[in-house]
C-alpha cells in the first residue's frame, strides 16, 4: 500500500519540475521543492508549497525524493555531492530518478543506492510542460515492487500513464532513450522538410496544413512546425537538450557496438545549431541551420523585414 504520510522532495523546479510539484500539491501530497534559483523557490511558495535551497535540507524531512533535473551530472551532485541527500536519507527512503540519463548510469545508480539502503525507481518522464502541470505525464519506469508501492501516490499525482518495464533500474531509461532517439530525429527531419518546402517556394502554413493531413506527418512535425511558422523560438524544450540526449544515444550505441547513422545526422544538426548560438532556443530552431546554409527566409525574418518596411 502507498504511504499516505510520505513527504516528497522535488529537486529541480524548472518547467517540468515546477509543474509536477504543483500537480502533487493539488493531489493533496506534502511537497517540499528544492532549486538553486531563488525565483523558482519563491514561485513555488507563492503557490502554497514549501521550499529549500539545497538537497541536504530535504533529507531530514523527506522519505521520497523526486529528481527532475537536467542530466546525470546534476543527479550525481544532488545525490552524492557536498550537499547530497543519499548519505542523509533514512534507510528505506525512495529516490525517483526522472532525468534522461544513460541506461548504464541508471543501472549503476540503482546498485549504489541499494548499497545505502535506499529504494530507486528509474522513472524518466515524457509529455512536456503542459502535461507536467496537469499531472498527465507518461512515466517509463522500472524498479522493485517495494519501490513502486512507496511511490504509488507520487506516480498517480504526476502521470496519466505509468509503464512498468522491469524490476530493476535501467529498463526505464532504456525506453526513454529510444523515445529521445526518435524525437530528436523527427524534429531534425521536420526542420529539414520545412526548409526543403520553403526553398521551393511553398508557403510554410500551406505546407503545414498539407503534411499534417498526409502520411508524412509525425507528432513532432505537428507540434514543432507551428513554432517555426510563428517565428517563436521560446524554449519549451531547448536545442541543447537534444545535443545532450542524442549524445547519450551515441554513448549507448558505442557500448552496444550498434551504429546509428540517422541519429548521428540529427545530432550533427543540433550540434551545429548550438554552435551558432541557438542552444537555449526552442529545439525547432534547428531549422536556422538550414537558413544559414541556404539562405531560406524564415517567417520570423520575414515578419521583421515587413516591420522595417512599414516603419
Amino acid at each position: 500500500m502507498p504511504n499516505n504520510n510520505s513527504v516528497i522532495g522535488v529537486v529541480g523546479l524548472g518547467a517540468m519540475g515546477m509543474g509536477s510539484a504543483l500537480a502533487m500539491l493539488e493531489a493533496g501530497l506534502s511537497v517540499i521543492g528544492c532549486d538553486i534559483s531563488v525565483s523558482a523557490r519563491d514561485l513555488f511558495m507563492s503557490k502554497g508549497g514549501r521550499s529549500v535551497a539545497s538537497p541536504a535540507e530535504l533529507a531530514a524531512e523527506c522519505d521520497i525524493v523526486v529528481l527532475l533535473v537536467v542530466n546525470a551530472e546534476q543527479v550525481e551532485s544532488v545525490l552524492f555531492g557536498a550537499d547530497g541527500v543519499a548519505a542523509k536519507l533514512a534507510p528505506g527512503s525512495l529516490v525517483m530518478q526522472c532525468a534522461t540519463v544513460a541506461p548504464s548510469y541508471a543501472r549503476a545508480l540503482g546498485i549504489r543506492l541499494a548499497e545505502s539502503g535506499l529504494l530507486m525507481l528509474d522513472s524518466p518522464v515524457s509529455g512536456g510542460t503542459v502535461k507536467a502541470r496537469a499531472g498527465q505525464l507518461s512515466v517509463m519506469s522500472s524498479g522493485g515492487s517495494d519501490a513502486y508501492a512507496k511511490g504509488e501516490n507520487v506516480l498517480d499525482a504526476m502521470s496519466a500513464t505509468v509503464y512498468r518495464l522491469g524490476d530493476s533500474a535501467g529498463a526505464g531509461s532504456s525506453v526513454k532513450l529510444v523515445n529521445q532517439h526518435l524525437a530528436g530525429i523527427h524534429i531534425a527531419a521536420a526542420a529539414e522538410a520545412m526548409a526543403l518546402g520553403m526553398h521551393m517556394g511553398i508557403d510554410a502554413s500551406t505546407l503545414y496544413e498539407v503534411i499534417t493531413h498526409s502520411a508524412g506527418n509525425s507528432w513532432m512535425f505537428e507540434n514543432r512546425v507551428p513554432h517555426i511558422i510563428k517565428g517563436d523560438y521560446t524554449p519549451l524544450s531547448a536545442v541543447d537538450i537534444f545535443v545532450k540526449d542524442l549524445n547519450i544515444v551515441h554513448q549507448t550505441g558505442r557500448e552496444l557496438s550498434l551504429a546509428m547513422p540517422v541519429a548521428a545526422s540529427a545530432l550533427q544538426q543540433f550540434t551545429a545549431a548550438s554552435g551558432i548560438g541557438l542552444g537555449r532556443e526552442d529545439d525547432s530552431a534547428v531549422i536556422k541551420v538550414y537558413q544559414r546554409l541556404s539562405g531560406i527566409e524564415l517567417p520570423e525574418a520575414k515578419a521583421a523585414q515587413d516591420k522595417g518596411t512599414a516603419e
